[in-house]
């Protein structure tokens, strides 16, 4: 079975043309559209649907860089150990929780302006990190692109808690 990269003609590579994955994701969705098996046989369409479904994950997997990161280390044979190994720098440790402090801060208070500087602040690290990941991946390092994907693992939740938190406030 091809990879995601291979099934959209794509460089294996973290650094990826958005333009040239959408396009090759129509394409494939094109040649396996249920209107085009509407006089085939129940096995076609099955073959048909289970493409179209895997061009769908495919397409999910690679327009995401968490997602897109995460997996090319699993290409590489490298495991994220996402349930076992939690072990994360020193330095990040800290502003994670510099950065629950003013979460927990913010939602007391009510203080949308803060959230909406942690919010911001959030968003350039992990705009940060996704550029120092990238750089691993593109230069074959998944060991040490794995640590980094684990840390943007957390960073993403703490976003979805920011934004709880913007609802909480706001609702």
């Amino acid at each position: 079975m091809k990879n995601h990269f291979a099934l959209f003609q794509l460089p294996q590579r973290f650094a990826i043309d958005m333009k040239a994955l959408e396009q090759a994701y129509h394409q494939v969705q094109g040649q396996a559209h249920p209107d085009k098996f509407a006089h085939a046989s129940d096995a076609e369409k099955r073959v048909a649907m289970q493409w179209a479904t895997r061009a769908n994950e495919a397409y999910q997997t690679l327009k995401n860089p968490l997602r897109r990161a995460r997996y090319l280390c699993e290409l590489h044979g490298v495991d994220l150990q996402t349930e076992s190994n939690t072990s994360m720098a020193p330095t990040f440790l800290m502003q994670q929780m510099e950065w629950r402090e003013t979460l927990d801060d913010a939602k007391a208070g009510k203080d949308i302006d803060a959230l909406e500087r942690l919010n911001s602040e959030l968003t350039a690290e992990k705009k940060a990190e996704v550029a120092r990941i990238e750089k691993l991946l593109d230069a074959d390092d998944y060991i040490q692109a794995a640590q980094l994907v684990r840390q943007l693992m957390f960073l993403d939740k703490f976003g979805d808690e920011i934004g709880d938190a913007f609802a909480l406030i706001e609702g």
